[in-house]
């Protein structure tokens, strides 16, 4: 049976168009990816050109800050109280340092394991920096799993740059350290400063450190470096400057060093002994105000680590003063006319002040006192009974020239202004506190102020102690001096001045004997005022009748006026130093006259009768 013939010719047209249809699609596809690469080619070398470039003269370019050296701080005879060195922090990348190092002994066996070469590494830290490391503890950071870490504390340049030469698997980083070479003199008022990582220099956390952070810091610079290829290595020579740091400019103050030490040094000895809760002092040049000295019975060391105790009470923390504050009183009576030194006044035991009774710190009959008798015995009866005369306008006016209820403007962080009442907040009992020193509030260095009027001729020139800053090209910029505040006219202030000299007479009889005779020095006329106020008890929100304030307010010599000081003791109790800050301002008195070799007086002070026959 003949074969029926295959349609051979129908298939082979059929393949031949598939492999034409496949051919067609495989070069529509070609030519699309032609287009596609020639696009991004296009984009590539057009359109992102510029920033591919930047982004591969990043990788080939580090940017980097150079720190700006900070300014010194120094006292008035230009020693360093702060200044700024260089050092080094260590830093290493253990995790890659095991990978590296395990791979170099994978391939060469003679070479360490990670473990033998971290333990090199860890000896020769131990070594080089004995005392701030061991090696178990370098070791204990080599061996961990991160990524990157600092260890260590920050150590000397030339120190890290011997480690780091010789096992560049270790980095050092800059850091810049502030120093005090005096250690915790004056802390409270220089502050501190420490290194901010963020911002790549030492910046002011604390006190004047902070307060003048501006004008210390300086402003930061920026290098380029070139870096290897896959790398964040520094090509060696390739660092440029882009834009040079400014340095920091130096501030000088007004403190003198020994002075300040003294102060400290004794203020602290006398607020132990006293047992008081804190203490404060400042001593000022009776013309200028000028601070000389500033302190606190408690301190910090700045180079840290820090306690409580960094803040100023000096400035920031306000008391009722006392009869320091009688100071208002008598020059404000002396001013207007209304007693001379010599006025004779019958002083009852107690006065009754609109729903207020008021009686003296001692218990008496009506008895004789001159008006400087008045001042020098601290009669609370006899003050009360000159300011009602006065009247509150007039007492008032004079307090706020007097620098009461407004900051000095010392320049000092946190300083407070205290509380004087506003004169249209006074109750009719208000008047039966202010002129003893009750129911307002100041700080030592206000109160020191009220005193440097008196002693500079009746002009309250507002402290300062900030002497002058200095540019780095040496250019000195001195601070403006504040403009004085008449007070009161110049013979009413020598009156006064003269009348405060009763406070620390040491009379024949006690009836003449001033309540501050301690603060006496022999060779010299002294004049000042003691101040005991009373504490609010929370209990029953009344004065207590156990906590005080014990302050004292005077000036050396008072024949011509050199140095004002103000001290304070909180709640002291329980010891002789307690009942008075006077022998204290007598050590202070003794030493200012012996370091600045101040004359003795040309004659001594002239017996003041206090207590009339």
């Amino acid at each position: 049976m003949p074969r029926r013939p295959v349609a051979r010719g129908r298939t082979a047209r059929t393949n031949v168009a598939g492999s034409n249809r496949r051919l067609l699609i495989g070069r529509l596809l070609m030519v699309i990816a032609l287009l596609v690469a020639g696009t991004k080619l296009v984009q590539v070398q057009g359109v992102q050109a510029n920033a591919l470039s930047a982004k591969a003269e990043q990788q080939r370019i580090t940017k980097d800050v150079i720190p700006a050296d900070r300014g010194s701080i120094m006292d008035r005879n230009e020693n360093v109280l702060a200044f700024s060195s260089e050092a080094r922090q260590l830093y290493a990348t253990p995790r890659r340092m095991t990978r590296t190092l395990e791979e170099a002994h994978a391939k060469d066996p003679t070479e360490p394991t990670a473990v033998q070469y971290k333990q090199e590494i860890a000896r020769f830290i131990a070594r080089t920096v004995p005392g701030e490391f061991t090696e178990k503890a370098v070791m204990d950071v080599l061996m961990s799993d991160d990524k990157f870490t600092y260890f260590g504390p920050e150590i000397e340049p030339a120190q890290a740059k011997k480690i780091t030469g010789k096992f560049p698997q270790i980095g050092a980083e800059y850091r810049a350290t502030r120093e005090y070479p005096a250690g915790n003199l004056a802390a409270n008022v220089i502050g501190a400063a420490n290194w901010r990582m963020d911002d790549r220099k030492v910046e002011g956390q604390i006190g004047l450190e902070a307060a003048m952070d501006k004008a210390l810091g300086g402003t930061n610079g920026v290098k380029l470096s070139d870096t290897a290829m896959g790398s964040s290595l520094v090509i060696p020579g390739t660092e440029r400057e882009l834009k040079p740091a400014v340095p920091g400019s130096d501030v000088q103050l007004t403190i003198d060093s020994d002075v300040q030490f003294m102060v400290q040094r004794g203020l602290a000895d006398y607020a132990r002994r006293a047992n008081a809760r804190s203490a404060s002092a400042v001593v000022l040049d009776a013309k200028t105000g000028e601070v000389y000295a500033l302190a606190n019975d408690k301190t910090f060391d700045p180079g840290g680590p820090w306690n409580d105790n960094i803040g100023n009470p000096a400035v920031t923390t306000p008391y009722e003063p006392g009869s320091v504050n009688k100071v208002i009183t008598a020059a404000g009576a002396i001013e207007n006319g209304i007693v001379k030194p010599e006025t004779v006044m019958q002083v009852p035991g107690k006065i009754e002040v609109a729903d207020r009774t008021v009686g003296d710190a001692w218990p008496h009959g009506t008895i004789p006192l001159t008006f400087t008798g008045v001042l020098g015995k601290s009669s609370n009866v006899g003050t009360l009974d000159v300011a009602q005369r006065l009247g509150p306008d007039e007492w008032y006016e004079l307090a706020t020239k007097f620098g009461l209820g407004k900051r000095t403007g010392i320049g000092l962080p946190g300083e407070s202004a205290g509380a004087l009442p506003a004169r249209e907040d006074w109750s009719g009992s208000t008047f039966a506190n202010l002129p003893i020193g009750q129911g307002l509030s100041m700080t030592v260095l206000q109160m020191a102020g009220m005193y440097q009027a008196i002693a500079n001729d009746g002009v309250r020139v507002p402290p300062r102690i900030i002497d002058a800053k200095i540019r780095p090209d040496g250019t000195r910029v001195p601070t403006r001096q504040p403009e004085g505040v008449r007070v009161v006219k110049p013979q009413t202030a020598e009156t006064v001045k003269n009348m405060l000299r009763a406070v620390v007479q040491d009379g024949p009889g006690s009836r003449d004997d001033g309540t501050g005779k301690d603060a006496a020095l022999e060779g010299y006329q002294i004049s000042g005022k003691t101040g005991t106020a009373q504490q609010i008890d929370p209990a029953c929100k009344c004065y207590s009748q156990s906590k005080y304030w014990i302050t004292f307010a005077g000036m050396v010599p008072a024949d011509d006026p050199r140095f004002v000081v103000g001290l304070m003791l909180d709640q002291p109790h329980g010891s002789p130093e307690a009942e008075s800050a006077a022998p204290l301002f007598h050590e202070i008195a003794a030493y200012l006259t012996q370091r600045f070799q101040i004359p003795l007086s040309k004659k001594e002070a002239p017996f003041q009768v206090l207590q009339a026959d």
